[in-house]
């Protein structure tokens, strides 16, 4: 198995060219579509690193004090849910036997904080921009044989990326391409 490392910032030219390397994509094929989304994120992973982290310090900056009191919150439930999951048996038991539900809880209870100091907007504007103006990106940026050959590389686990990991932990790769990773893996052990 390769070592995971992250991929190298993708140049302007090759992230935001001109209009001949965006198209709409068939939102009847929604296979194709997720094929096209699926490779974008891999292959232009650190260039939405950038653009997530750029996107959450212009919103911080634009309201510092919205942004320093969503974080405290999150913080502070979160540091407290794991304070009451290793002190409180009770709690701890349900962390173990519903880890799902109780990050749903932590989430419900920060949000609810949130809301009550009246930063949740500027928390979650930081949060959803981000992900809306990737998710744009991935579904409309064509793929070049670049891209593509650096997608089956990282499918086929000869390179291993902090997104193919999280694509493959919520279960959005290509059978086919794990099929073949399987194969190779098993060859390598032989």
């Amino acid at each position: 198995m390769a070592k995971v490392e992250l991929t190298p910032l993708r140049s302007w030219d090759d992230f935001f060219p001109g209009s001949e390397r965006f198209a709409k994509p068939d939102f009847n094929d929604m296979a194709r579509w997720g094929n096209r989304v699926v490779s974008n994120l891999l292959y232009y992973q650190t260039n939405y690193l950038v653009l997530a982290v750029a996107v959450f310090l212009i919103v911080g900056f634009m309201n510092p004090l919205g942004m320093f009191t969503a974080m405290a919150v999150v913080t502070a439930v979160f540091l407290g849910s794991l304070w009451a999951g290793d002190n409180k048996a009770a709690i701890n038991n349900f962390k173990r036997q519903n880890p799902t539900t109780f990050v749903i809880v932590v989430v419900v209870v920060s949000y609810f904080v949130m809301t009550l100091l009246g930063s949740v907007t500027v928390f979650m504007t930081a949060i959803t921009l981000p992900l809306i103006l990737i998710l744009i990106h991935a579904s409309f940026r064509l793929r070049n044989m670049k891209n593509k050959l650096e997608n089956k590389m990282e499918l086929a686990g000869l390179k291993r990326s902090p997104m193919g990991l999280l694509l493959e932990a919520l279960d959005q790769q290509e059978e086919n391409l794990l099929k073949i990773q399987n194969l190779i893996e098993a060859k390598l052990k032989e």
